[in-house]
């Protein structure tokens, strides 16, 4: 079974983190920031990549999350959408494990809106692999299953990139979504939900054109 991220390299990740300067980026009054440096992103050259970067835990992302699901209904066609689990702490790790896992075993539309519910409703911290495996099943995702996908390479790879991303994104907070590998928006940037969503709009029409 692979070992997640060896722990003295979590722990250099996270002081590097979050006491990185972001005075290479340039940020305006218009609810953005654009990063320092464009990153590649994952989709093709037609199409605009969305990078919504979110915690389980985070209250502001399971307040977000309404707005965001209203948005992707009617999203524009050119656009192609992708969550990315945070990872500012390492007790954030399971969490970042579940999602990935869910994604593994094609199942993101039951467990993503029913992890949120289930920490910030009914009071579950689901922090272990035990925890998170007893709420798979509850789902009806089949125990062993969930065990091979939450230990799998698959995982620990898209965990360690997402861990890479973080940093190249220059995220500080949740929620804070990517546009197109060049700008950032956040809460605190756009002042509110409705602003993140006029502001993601915006910037993909820009780079739409």
């Amino acid at each position: 079974m692979p070992k997640l991220i060896k722990p003295l390299l979590i722990t250099l990740f996270f002081a590097l983190l979050l006491t990185a300067p972001l005075t290479a980026s340039s940020q305006g009054n218009d609810g953005y920031k654009r990063l320092s440096k464009p990153q590649p992103t994952s989709t093709a050259e037609d199409k605009v990549e969305v990078v919504e970067i979110f915690w389980y835990g985070c209250p502001h992302c399971y307040d977000f999350e309404p707005h965001l699901e209203e948005w992707l209904e009617n999203k524009p066609d050119n656009v192609e959408f992708v969550r990315m689990p945070a990872v500012f702490r390492q007790d954030w790790l399971p969490h970042a494990k579940a999602y990935y896992t869910a994604k593994e075993l094609d199942a993101i539309d039951p467990i993503h809106g029913a992890m949120f519910a289930a920490i910030h409703e009914q009071g579950k911290r689901l922090a272990s692999e035990a925890e998170l495996k007893e709420f798979f099943v509850a789902q009806g995702i089949d125990a062993d299953a969930f065990t091979k996908a939450y230990n799998s390479q698959s995982v620990e790879s898209q965990l360690q990139r997402s861990l890479a991303m973080l940093r190249r994104y220059e995220v500080t907070g949740v929620p804070a979504v990517i546009v197109n590998g060049k700008y950032q928006t956040s809460g605190p940037m756009a002042g509110t939900y409705e602003g993140m969503i006029r502001v993601m709009n915006d910037l993909i029409e820009r780079e739409s054109q």
